[in-house]
């Protein structure tokens, strides 16, 4: 019996917080001994939650996929890997012969991004489908994120992060970081950092419309009516503006001017109205944010998937901006990470071409999901009728499961690349 310390990484979510698992070889095979934190590792510190150690049950389940299946008479049936791959190619290649490039769709679920294999290699993929259907879970997390570096900074991957270790102002809305982990954050151990950020005399401001976990923490929690954050955030950067509490950035902006002309109807008392937040505590937390020795504005899902979730980031980088928080130690951070894929891709694009149907717009060659499903259903030109799935349920996970249940069941062809069915 061989006993092994392996040093891996957990991919369960965006913290991707260090492992030591230990293993013993036996006679059927390797077997999981233990699932730890890694202490030396820098980033986690040693910190793991209770999804890596359940990494041993995924490993150990019965239920499983090991080999590729497929679906014959309603029944699944088990198939060799060679002849899998040359069924996908031969369906797919004959789909797009005959109804076109785009009759083949891709869908690429949140844990694409987590996946080193997927992160490499799905683009060579999609590269060879040529299909201008392409659909992930980003048009329902994080887009507006992306679409508002893209248009600020030149590149939809310039996402500044909070500097939780060293800020002494959070504001927070619409995100939950104690339980998502802080997402766009990548902070593994965020109730630890924000017991820190109060320990050293910082404080925790919430905005959301319920008592979550991160509000339950925070030292102010302000009830926002749902959907009108960009009301809140408007009414923050007018207070800044008008009771001059802007600081020069070091940073080289452009049209500055046209913002402050661009919000100046918009004042606490008129946001307040909208916001469902008194005007004076509106003001109160803009001096607050603008003189505390370092201060950071961070949103997340919350802000994102309303109406005007682009129109939220775009205010929250400008309160971060103005504050002279952008680009500062305890401020907002673009990081230094260990593959640059700033530097290897490119900046993005949005509206190039529309979904078929309804016209919506593309981002960075990804058409928002709400559009599949009808991009199934509506006959024509250029419909959906074969689908590829990677990491990904979108009848679950996407809006209008229902119609997304009949559209995936007038499929010629769909393959789902996953761990389970």
């Amino acid at each position: 019996m061989t006993k092994t310390l392996h040093h891996r990484a957990c991919h369960l979510c965006e913290a991707i917080c260090g492992l030591t698992i230990e293993t013993e070889d036996r006679d059927d095979g390797r077997h999981i001994l233990s699932i730890k934190g890694d202490a030396q590792d820098s980033f986690s510190r040693g910190h793991i939650c209770p999804k890596a150690v359940a990494l041993q049950d995924i490993q150990n389940d019965p239920d499983r996929v090991r080999q590729p299946l497929r679906k014959v008479d309603g029944q699944w049936q088990p198939i060799a890997w060679d002849a899998a791959f040359a069924l996908v190619a031969e369906r797919l290649s004959a789909i797009q012969a005959e109804h076109g490039r785009n009759a083949v769709a891709v869908y690429q679920g949140n844990p694409s991004v987590h996946n080193y294999g997927l992160m490499t290699h799905s683009n060579y993929f999609l590269g060879q489908l040529k299909t201008r259907n392409r659909f992930s879970a980003t048009s329902v997390d994080q887009l507006p994120h992306h679409l508002t570096s893209y248009l600020m900074y030149g590149h939809g991957l310039l996402l500044p992060i909070p500097d939780i270790d060293h800020t002494q102002f959070m504001l927070i809305l619409g995100g939950n970081p104690l339980a998502s982990n802080g997402s766009i954050m990548t902070v593994p151990d965020v109730e630890k950092r924000l017991k820190a950020l109060k320990a050293r005399g910082g404080r925790l401001v919430v905005v959301d419309p319920r008592r979550s976990e991160t509000a339950a923490m925070a030292d102010q929690h302000l009830f926002v009516r749902p959907g009108n954050d960009a009301a809140l955030l408007l009414g923050l950067l007018n207070t800044l503006f008008e009771e001059g509490l802007t600081r020069e950035s070091h940073l080289p902006v452009s049209g500055l001017e046209q913002v402050r002309e661009a919000i100046a109807p918009f004042s606490a008392e008129a946001m307040s109205a909208r916001c469902g937040v008194p005007a004076q505590d509106i003001r109160q937390l803009a001096r607050d944010f603008a003189t505390a020795e370092s201060a950071v504005c961070y949103g997340r899902m919350g802000v994102s998937t309303q109406a005007y979730g682009s129109l939220c980031h775009w205010l929250i980088q400008l309160i971060n901006l103005v504050t002279g928080n952008l680009d500062r130690v305890g401020g907002a951070l673009c990081t230094s990470p260990a593959v640059d894929l700033v530097a290897s891709t490119s900046g993005g694009h949005f509206n190039v071409w529309q979904s078929r149907v309804s016209g919506l717009p593309e981002y960075g060659g990804e058409l928002p999901v709400a559009a599949l499903a009808e991009e199934m259903l509506t006959p024509g030109e250029g419909q959906i009728r074969a689908l590829v799935t990677v990491a990904g349920n979108p009848v679950l996970s996407t809006p209008n499961g229902v119609q997304m249940d009949r559209a995936l069941q007038g499929l010629e062809f769909m393959l789902s690349i996953d761990l389970y069915i």
